[in-house]
């Protein structure tokens, strides 16, 4: 089923066009479908990249002729701009899908084009999921895109600088596209509701039911709109008189929302006490240990469209906060995740925001960075600054030996293990210990290397009594 933003399920064949994209949907077209923005001033969102002067209004206006690469997640618009830039130009829409065209058939639609531009008449080549192209077709793209015998468009949920090959990344402007936000969402819906092209007041929808629409749609505009034409079907299935016969129209509650897509309300309020509770359960229950309660308020959290960015931020401040040095590796596995919600996106980047948990919950726990940092600020703030021990002060600058600065300075790669005595803290901080491993995990190996690495430190050790 063709959807908002979606390309026809089959390539037109090349020299037909595309009147599926630009052309008036019929009746029974779906719904995402029959709302497909036809105008610049009916796109939602993606305001960032539709200011006034900026390079993709110009293509939409008409006004730009460049090849462009459209990265972003599903639903936020991709096609749709593609068709709009399309009729803007006054040229023809060709549209092929990577997962069904070949070299072949990109190289039939190139012969069209280039046979439509002696008459002088532009093709739009829309590619979607460019990122499943293989080197071989994409490289197939670059002659046409440079001599602009073709206007390419393309669509990719990944990043292109890890999918498209460098020359066609050089030859057209990337523009990333963002999840719609709720507010962006419950735009859509609301027009969809009234707009004689969608249900055109038949239907009304509750507050609870719109809230639990938009938590479903997750950001993505063609989600919304099928799971509304869902329940609305099933409404006016259950209610088939004339809605305006006597004023009174179907109202489609939360149960009919739910019933329609099979899928519960979250109770979650990204702006009240669910957001602040369930979160708090998360962190807490990844400190305790608990591997499966952690999954399950993870699993709320994304279920109910929490930001995931958010999810791998709490992440990380925990890998350090709860784990520290007990586990080096928690905060690297945390960073990846985040990496992951950056680079991907959901729903895939569930999976690594499930790793990263699994990872936290099951280390050893120790919160001796928190400790150490906080009892260094203490001390800081308590007035505790003194001077910095001359030998160990900057030397690099004429007059510093005058001033005594580097004078004394014992370099720890001269001694057999780097390690030797001398002072480095300030005279009043000599002998202070922020830093108090526990004996869980890594920490255990830290704390016996730290008691022999502050005597040596210190002075303590003498120089026939060690070993390496």
């Amino acid at each position: 089923m063709d959807g908002l933003f979606d390309p026809p399920t089959t390539a037109p064949a090349a020299g037909t066009g595309a009147g599926t994209l630009t052309s008036q949907p019929g009746a029974h077209a779906p719904l995402a479908v029959r709302m497909r923005p036809q105008s610049l001033e009916e796109i939602v969102g993606q305001e960032h990249l539709l200011g006034p002067g900026s390079p993709l209004r110009r293509l939409i206006s008409g006004s730009g002729a460049a090849s462009v690469l459209l990265y972003g997640p599903p639903g936020t618009g991709k096609t749709t701009m593609a068709a709009l830039i399309s009729r803007a130009t006054g040229g023809r829409f060709e549209a092929l899908s990577a997962l069904s065209a070949g070299v072949k058939e990109v190289r039939a639609v190139i012969d069209v084009a280039r046979r439509r531009l002696i008459d002088g008449q532009q093709t739009v080549l829309f590619i979607d999921e460019v990122h499943r192209f293989s080197k071989t077709q994409q490289d197939a793209l670059l002659d046409a895109v440079e001599n602009r015998i073709v206007l390419l468009v393309a669509a990719t949920t990944e990043n292109p600088s890890f999918s498209v090959v460098a020359p066609l990344l050089s030859r057209s402007l990337v523009l990333r596209l963002r999840s719609l936000s709720d507010d962006d969402i419950r735009e859509v819906l609301g027009r969809a509701v009234a707009d004689p092209r969608g249900l055109d007041g038949r239907v009304e929808i509750s507050d609870t039911a719109l809230d639990h629409l938009v938590a479903v749609a997750g950001g993505d505009a063609r989600r919304a709109l099928t799971a509304l034409e869902a329940s609305a079907d099933a409404a006016l299935r259950d209610d088939p008189g004339e809605s305006g016969a006597d004023g009174v129209r179907p109202v489609l509650e939360l149960a009919d929302v739910e019933a329609a897509i099979d899928r519960a309300a979250v109770r979650y309020d990204r702006d009240g006490d669910q957001h602040y509770d369930i979160t708090s359960a998360f962190i807490k229950s990844i400190r305790g240990s608990d591997v499966d309660a952690a999954l399950h308020y993870l699993a709320r959290m994304i279920a109910a469209g929490e930001d995931p960015r958010f999810i791998a931020r709490r992440l990380m401040i925990h890998a350090s906060e709860d784990i520290g040095m007990a586990d080096p590796m928690a905060l690297q596995t945390a960073v990846a995740a985040a990496q992951v919600v950056a680079l991907v996106g959901m729903p895939e980047a569930k999976l690594a925001l499930a790793q990263a948990t699994i990872h936290l919950a099951t280390a050893p726990k120790s919160a001796g960075v928190v400790s150490a940092i906080g009892a260094a600020l203490a001390d800081v703030e308590a007035g505790k600054s003194g001077a910095v021990p001359a030998h160990l002060r900057d030397s690099h600058y004429a007059g510093a030996k005058g001033l005594g600065n580097g004078i004394g300075y014992r370099y720890p790669h001269d001694d057999p293990d780097a390690v030797l005595a001398q002072q480095y803290p300030p005279d009043e901080l000599v002998g202070v210990d922020y830093y108090r491993p526990t004996d869980h995990g890594n920490e255990r190996e830290i704390g016996a290397r730290l008691v022999k690495l502050r005597s040596i430190v210190r002075g303590m050790v003498p120089r026939t009594s060690r070993r390496r």
